[in-house]
Order: C-alpha cells, then structure tokens, then sequence
C-alpha cells in the first residue's frame, strides 16, 4: 500500500522534473540565441524565467508542507532536503541563462563577433554546461551516485577552458582595443557559463548526499 508521503514525494519529483527540463531549455536555447544573435529567442527565454520562478516557489513550498505534516526520516529526509537544494541551484542556473538572453535581447547590435565567440569557445562551454544539467537529472531519476560524482570532471573542465578563454580574451583585447566592450562582453558571459557549472556541482553533491548520506561539500578528497 501506497503511503501518504510516497505519494508526496512522487508528485515531488515529477515536478522537479518539470522545472528540470524548463531549465535544460532556457540554456540549451541561451546557446543557440547567442551563437545566432537570435533576439526572438532571447526574449522567449526571458519570459519563459518567470515560469522558473514559479516552479522555484510552490517546490519550496511543498518541501516545507512534507517536512512539517510527515515528519521524514532517513532517505525521504534527505530527498526533501536535497530538493530544496536542488531547486536553488536550478534557479539560479535559469537566472544565468537569463542573463545571457538579456544581453542579446537589448544589445543595440545586430551580431557578435564569430571570430571572438569561437576562439574563446563559448559554444564548448555552454555544451558541457549543459551536458553537466542534464546529467545531473539523469543520475538522480536513475538513483545512481556515480554518474553524480561524474559531473564533478565535468566541471573541472569548464574551469579549464575558462582559464584559457580569459587569457585568450585578454589577448584580443591588446590587439583591438577599440573592441574593447564586445571583449568584455563575452567575458562575462563566459563568467557565467562557469557559474552554471558551480551550480550543477551542487546539484550533484545533493544527489550524492540523498543516495549515500555523504556531504560532499568542501571535501575534494570524498569527491574523488
């Protein structure tokens, strides 16, 4: 027999995973807005951020109504726990994506420059950002801690090309310093490309903790 916080935590997930792949869109269409400078689908994306929001709400909401009418224990707990976490993180990677689509949306040009965009490998970073998402939902739907702790190479990655795109950044900006704002531009949506990478590492860490009760948080050693 089916118990009444089983059945809360099913429709839990399935609603996380409603917002999950809103925001496995918003940075999938993020790339392909700004590879093409498409501002149409910059302000989709924008509008679509209310709807995360929303999302965002009513799972905070129905955590804390589980917490406090079903008193979990054990792995339902931490499931709760690692939801609001999880939400968070999925929020702000949405708010990053966002952030990308504004630029687009109100930037008075109609173009970015191609040469910049694919020697500082932008489109490979918001690639494997978005591979790190869609992983992460992927291993808690499949309940499977190693794909979780995958994620953590994942974002190593990221912060690999990040280093070399700054540098390379920086360079271009030497030799045409009357690009100067375009340069800076692309660093900062370089900037938060990383940042969604920081946040898919804490979605894992909460997978992790939900699977194994393990806190991964600051500890490198038990990431490996």
């Amino acid at each position: 027999m089916v118990t009444h916080i089983e059945t809360e935590l099913s429709n839990l997930k399935i609603d996380l995973n409603e917002m999950w792949d809103l925001v496995i869109s918003q940075v999938k269409e993020s790339r392909e807005s700004l590879m093409n400078f498409d501002k149409e689908a910059a302000n989709e994306i924008l509008f679509k951020e209310k709807i995360v929001d929303v999302f965002e709400l009513k799972l905070d909401r129905d955590c804390e109504n589980i917490i406090a009418l079903y008193n979990p224990v054990a792995s339902d707990l931490r499931l709760t726990l690692a939801v609001i976490k999880i939400v968070l993180n999925l929020e702000r990677i949405a708010d990053f994506a966002k952030g990308i689509a504004k630029f687009i949306a109100k930037s008075p040009r109609e173009s970015i420059n191609p040469e910049l965009l694919i020697s500082a490998q932008v489109e490979e970073l918001l690639t494997s950002a978005l591979a790190m998402i869609t992983d992460a939902k992927t291993a808690l739907n499949n309940e499977n801690s190693r794909m979780a702790i995958s994620i953590f190479s994942k974002d190593s990655l990221i912060d690999q090309i990040t280093r070399e795109s700054n540098k390379i950044i920086g360079d271009y900006i030497l030799k045409h310093p009357d690009e100067i704002d375009e340069a800076l531009n692309i660093y900062t949506i370089i900037r938060k490309i990383e940042r969604m990478g920081d946040h898919s590492n804490n979605i894992a860490e909460e997978i992790v903790f939900y699977l194994e009760a393990k806190v991964l948080r600051h500890n490198k050693a038990a990431r490996k």
